[in-house]
């Protein structure tokens, strides 16, 4: 019974110690971990994490390196060589990772970064990656409900906003009118389902809507006037993008925070401003 799971991090035992490496326990059989790997005062009987993957023979290595994903998960990679087969991707690990030609949306370039998902070749057994993220992402589902905190992948630019990446597994729309800041393909960040649509697919926020999001958004107010002394330059006046910056929300939670507070008579709305009561 295998012991191992190729494209992940494994604990494994050392059975023993040899001229080449250490070799682990993979249950039927045993698997060569390099001896630049071994820990140092490492000894048979002792449990080690590993990374364990198939070598250019078809032999399964276990590295100490860490690998920047794993099988089953996005991750934005740089390309480090290219030859007549496909392209080669940093991750971390002594042996690069392949991305088939066919798995390209177009030909891959050198020192440029691509979002991919890693997975296993069916044929061949070894670890690849592929650009073509429409096949491995789901496009509905019904785990979700409003207002549920998610962690989300920035995949592709529409007309309407950004495609995301939820949790890594499902697609999700961010709509440009509710984008505050840059955003980069490849950026990991912290969202809110916004609302699930009939269909079950996702539609998803940077920042939560509502009185809890007001409550919070509130605090940090009321902290950025006291670090300044008692007054902020910021108003209806001042752009949704300057409001984003300062506060890390859209104008339209500032105004209601602001609207909050004003009615607890903790600050005052001046002509260029607010100030701390």
């Amino acid at each position: 019974m295998e012991k191992y799971k190729i494209g992940h991090y494994n604990q494994l035992e050392i059975l023993e110690l040899g001229e080449h490496g250490a070799y682990l326990d993979g249950g039927e059989e045993k698997i060569l971990m390099p001896k630049k790997f071994i820990p140092e005062n490492a000894r048979p009987g002792d449990t080690v994490s590993v990374f364990v993957y198939l070598d250019q023979d078809n032999r399964l290595v276990a590295t100490t390196e860490q690998a920047l994903a794993e099988v089953g998960q996005f991750a934005y990679l740089k390309v480090a060589w290219v030859n007549q087969y496909g392209a080669f991707l940093s991750w971390g690990l002594t042996k690069d990772l392949f991305v088939p030609f066919k798995e390209q949306n177009k030909k891959m370039e050198k020192d440029r970064s691509y979002l991919v998902y890693i997975y296993i070749d069916d044929m061949t057994k070894r670890i690849v990656a592929s650009a073509k993220l429409d096949k491995f992402v789901e496009v509905s589902c019904d785990k979700y409900n409003t207002g549920d905190s998610v962690k989300v992948i920035v995949w592709k630019q529409t007309e309407l906003g950004y495609k995301v990446i939820v949790d890594n597994t499902y697609a999700g729309l961010l709509y440009k009118n509710e984008i505050f800041q840059q955003l980069h393909i490849g950026e990991q960040l912290d969202a809110v389902i916004k609302s699930v649509r009939p269909d079950g697919r996702l539609d998803v926020a940077l920042q939560r809507d509502g009185k809890f999001h007001v409550d919070e958004s509130s605090e940090k107010i009321l902290a950025a006037l006291r670090e300044a002394g008692g007054f902020l330059p910021y108003g209806d006046k001042t752009s949704p993008e300057e409001i984003y910056r300062q506060f890390g929300i859209s104008k339209k939670t500032f105004k209601k925070s602001v609207g909050a507070l004003y009615k607890k008579q903790l600050l005052s709305i001046e002509e260029k401003g607010i100030k701390l009561l």
